[in-house]
């Protein structure tokens, strides 16, 4: 079984120092200062601050001093605001502030924000972006931060696509032929990482036609070919390994399905037709709220949608998250119950994020051997590069070293928390001996303290904070200077050269001055 593995691949543990356990300390101990969130909400809401502070029972001075974060946002204040305006109080959690404060300063690392620090090389701590500051700012206006994120997104695909002319006028025929960044699916990534990869609305309509029709788990081909021939009057067609894998002519109305395609594949293709003849004007107004900025990101978040609604009416909801619980979230057991893939029982599991009723909040990334993210989605506060590669010691590389088993790692980031984390292969094939394989390496994780309910845990000692593998978001921006497997010294970081010495850690740094 695979718990049976070995637990942790063994890396050199390097003691944390003093001063990384009193930063620890007092990010625990720090207070909660959220007044940007409580302005925001009583500026919804049409409320003067005397008004709102009558209804929460507190003073005018107070709530003034809370919203301009001179007084820290209490327990009691928070439950209150819950109960009087019927908030979820995950909306005032930091963690969606946390992960955009991370993917801004992942941004940070391009080159662009450097070129003032090499023209000016003697006055260099004034370039710095200090994190405590740059937290404040997007925690008061995060609407601000996800501006700053599209624009410096739209300002990499210009620069890429002036690179790729510049290769086309200089005829290198092997780089034209390589094709450059997708910035509409890059946008599309992130619009539904910020959903937290749930969406109720489309989740409950999959689910609604699940049981309204009696369609049976992991037997759903015949009974969803009959639906749409007696719904739609649509005929279902297997065709030739050259006619693509789907088709679909709107004017016979015939569904064309590729015989290359297995049982589980054709299964995920029809509930996906399904959707986009069903669910129309609800992917339109689910796009709509993302503001999309331009159409071929819309035609890929429809894309993603269907495939959201595929996944939802081939794993109902309820069903899936009591059977999870039940196996203790075993992805194997979870993809032979219901007939899918092991990557789409993987990606199931990290969108159980329905109010009242949720299961554990995974983190969800798929991964070439190149190191590129193609999937990531999160209901956790895992952050995920936006620049660079992503952290070497993280256990999603590894995993292409034994190709079909399933690792277990503690992680722990840079800010003190630890995750535990799964990863294993998948490989695809087109058909035939000729033709190439797709093998990615697939990643599930969740916060520490929700892995006793995993069965992957079972033989870990989840509590010895020294088994821990320090991984960070990326080398841009990670902080541990002790990294044998740094690739890349962090932002900010003055290095220092000594020809005569030569250490076991990759860069050495100068004290930091001023502090």
């Amino acid at each position: 079984m695979p718990y049976n593995r070995p637990f942790l691949k063994q890396h050199r543990w390097i003691p944390m120092s003093d001063s990384d356990n009193n930063k620890k300390a007092t990010a625990r101990n720090r207070k909660v200062f959220l007044g940007g969130k409580l302005r925001r909400l009583r500026e919804d809401q049409a409320l003067t601050q005397a008004a709102m502070a009558t209804s929460l029972g507190i003073s005018p001075s107070y709530l003034n001093q809370i919203e301009n974060d001179q007084r820290p946002l209490t327990v009691q204040v928070l439950l209150k605001l819950s109960a009087t305006y019927n908030i979820d109080l995950q909306s005032f959690s930091e963690g969606a502030d946390e992960r955009l404060a991370s993917e801004v300063l992942n941004c940070l690392d391009d080159p662009l924000f450097h070129i003032g620090k090499a023209l000016n090389s003697n006055n260099t701590s004034s370039e710095n972006v200090d994190i405590r500051d740059l937290r404040e700012a997007v925690a008061s206006s995060p609407a601000f931060a996800k501006h700053f994120l599209t624009l410096y997104r739209a300002y990499s695909q210009t620069k890429h696509n002036y690179a790729d002319l510049a290769h086309e006028i200089a005829g290198d025929e092997a780089v034209r032929a390589v094709e450059g960044p997708q910035f509409p699916y890059e946008e599309v990534r992130d619009f539904f990482y910020y959903r937290n990869n749930y969406f109720d609305d489309l989740d409950k309509a999959a689910e609604s036609l699940f049981n309204n029709e009696g369609l049976s788990l992991g037997e759903g081909e015949a009974q969803l070919v009959h639906y749409l021939e007696r719904s739609h009057n649509i005929r279902v067609d297997l065709v030739g390994e050259n006619d693509g894998l789907r088709t679909f002519n709107t004017s016979r109305k015939i569904l064309t399905l590729s015989k290359l395609l297995s049982h589980k594949q054709r299964v995920f293709q029809l509930a996906h037709q399904t959707c986009l003849l069903e669910q129309g004007d609800l992917l339109d107004s689910i796009i709509a709220e993302g503001n999309l900025s331009n159409p071929q990101s819309a035609a890929v978040c429809r894309v993603g949608l269907a495939n959201y609604y595929a996944g939802a009416l081939l794993m109902p909801y309820e069903q899936f998250l009591e059977r999870a619980q039940a196996e203790k979230y075993d992805i194997e057991r979870l993809q032979i119950h219901f007939n899918v893939s092991f990557e789409q029982a993987c990606h199931r599991v990290s969108t159980l994020q329905r109010p009242h009723h949720k299961g554990i909040p995974f983190y969800f990334v798929r991964v070439d051997m190149a190191g590129n993210i193609s999937k990531r989605q999160s209901a956790s506060d895992f952050h995920f590069a936006q620049v660079g590669g992503a952290c070497p010691l993280w256990n999603v590389h590894e995993a292409f070293a034994t190709p079909g088993i399933i690792l277990r790692q503690v992680a722990e980031m840079p800010d003190g928390k630890r995750y535990f984390c799964l990863a294993r292969t998948v490989t695809r094939t087109e058909g035939g001996y000729l033709m190439p394989q797709k093998t990615f390496s697939v990643g599930l994780g969740c916060e520490i303290h929700h892995a006793p309910n995993l069965v992957y845990s079972v033989g870990c000692d989840l509590e010895d904070k020294n088994a821990a593998i320090p991984i960070g978001v990326s080398c841009r921006v990670c902080e541990r200077t002790n990294c044998p497997q740094r690739a890349f010294p962090p932002i900010g970081k003055a290095i220092r050269i000594n020809e005569h010495e030569r250490d076991f850690l990759p860069y050495q740094f100068l004290p930091e001055t001023g502090k």
